[in-house]
């Protein structure tokens, strides 16, 4: 078990500020949704919780202790929307380097194979899927890394209705066997469905972080309408 606390994390661009005083908690074994309009900063906040991108300021602790860049590897595993890694490799490639070069979750490599439809797809080169093929692949590398904190962002993008059914299915299962899951999700109904608690993004500001009760609670103390239980009410209330 582990509270891992990101505390003032900024990121900037030039003038551009992308990220102000960015604060919240993951904690062990939970869902935790990030909800934010397009332009919010979700993709940069990701990154530089990955160390993709440098951020300018800010802290990462782990139960209060501060970890450095290898810790950060060790902890979380990041899987970024809209790339196709390895293009001239397969699928079945891309599952084999990740259970080989980062000592993956091979126990699970069967039945994430079968319950996200990829076995069709395993000798397919990777540059040649459709999106909501990559998304899947994705995922599965995602899940089969051994890292205790999967990052995934849009892990819905470009699935159909069944699909996104089946993954956010998959990506329970994955949470209750113990793994802890960041979720950018931009449907905020998919979003209510699938996480615990939430973080809502806005302009590179963070408006509120709890379950959908504690957020409405946040609103109705700001003199909002009552938005009880309506996560998309209460986002629009507090961003």
């Amino acid at each position: 078990m582990f509270e891992l606390h990101v505390r003032n994390l900024s990121k900037r661009y030039g003038r551009l500020t992308a990220l102000s005083d960015v604060s919240f908690s993951i904690r062990s074994g939970e869902i935790l949704g990030l909800i934010g309009p397009n332009g919010s900063g979700k993709t940069t906040l990701f990154e530089s919780l990955a160390g993709v991108l440098p951020h300018d300021g800010g802290t990462l602790t782990v139960d209060g202790r501060p970890i450095d860049a290898a810790e950060r590897a060790r902890l979380l595993f990041y899987v970024p929307d809209g790339i196709a890694p390895w293009p001239a490799q397969t699928v079945r490639w891309a599952i084999n380097f990740t259970l080989g070069f980062f000592s993956g979750r091979a126990a699970l490599r069967d039945e994430l194979v079968e319950r996200l439809e990829i076995g069709p797809l395993l000798d397919t080169r990777i540059g040649t899927l459709s999106k909501g093929q990559r998304k899947r692949v994705l995922l599965v590398v995602g899940l089969l890394a051994p890292q205790p904190i999967l990052l995934a962002d849009e892990p819905f993008d470009g699935l159909d209705l069944r699909q996104t059914r089946e993954v956010a299915a998959t990506l329970r299962a994955s949470a209750g066997d113990g793994r802890t899951l960041f979720l950018s999700i931009h449907q905020i109904t998919d979003a209510a469905r699938m996480c615990d608690r939430f973080v809502l993004l806005s302009g590179g500001h963070v408006c509120g972080e709890g379950t959908v009760d504690e957020l409405s609670a946040v609103a109705e103390r700001r003199g909002r309408a009552s938005v009880a239980g309506d996560l998309e009410e209460v986002f629009l209330a507090l961003t």
